[in-house]
């Protein structure tokens, strides 16, 4: 079969996503840059690749995917002897890790992804962040996270005690996050913040973070 294709950007987290269980799983694959201030994703030949116009896109010979949490699904059951496990074999485990990124897709990113918005990204394009929005989305967060502080309490990880996708799809916003004052609000919850430092530590994390600095 041919070789991985990532479509996307070094700064996208949806691509940070795929690429950080890329690395997880030991997978060599090209990432192949989409141009996003040129509206390059909205634009043909990359809505042939996902018709959203949202990155990233995956190519495995004929396959083409597109949502990082469904590529992520797709490249621990292809490769499931190669690097970090990522998921369960046995259902009850598997119900566990399952009900964890719903969690984290439903949950924790909307919330997250409005705070990195406010308080990261629109200061790139000139932009102030809305006070009453972060206000309101700080509370939110730290309801979240006091679920979080409980589970942590009773196992190392979401799904269980071995790093799996339900940790991993949590790193790119919190990644952001962890440059804002929102890190506050890991760190006044001593499992959460411990989880966070271990999962931010990962080499694989490490790689797809030096992947920016190229």
């Amino acid at each position: 079969m041919a070789g991985i294709k990532v479509h996307g950007a070094v700064y996208s987290t949806a691509t940070q996503r795929v690429s950080a269980c890329l690395y997880e799983k030991e997978v060599e694959f090209e990432l192949v840059p989409v141009d996003m201030s040129t509206g390059a994703h909205k634009q043909q030949p990359f809505l042939s690749l996902n018709p959203f116009g949202q990155l990233p896109a995956f190519e495995h010979g004929d396959l083409k995917l597109f949502e990082s949490r469904a590529i992520n699904q797709y490249i621990v059951h292809e490769f499931p002897n190669k690097g970090t496990q990522l998921t369960c074999p046995v259902s009850k485990g598997l119900g566990i890790l399952s009900m964890w990124m719903e969690v984290e897709a439903h949950q924790y990113d909307p919330v997250a992804s409005k705070l990195a918005w406010e308080l990261a990204f629109k200061s790139m394009f000139g932009m102030t962040a809305d006070l009453a929005v972060v206000e309101e989305n700080e509370a939110k967060l730290a309801k979240v996270l006091d679920i979080y502080e409980t589970r942590l309490s009773q196992s190392k990880y979401l799904a269980g005690e071995s790093f799996s996708l339900a940790d991993l799809h949590h790193l790119p916003v919190t990644q952001v996050l962890l440059g804002t004052q929102t890190k506050k609000l890991f760190d006044s919850r001593p499992h959460v913040c411990a989880w966070i430092a271990g999962i931010t530590a990962r080499p694989a994390w490490c790689k797809v973070l030096a992947m920016q600095k190229h």
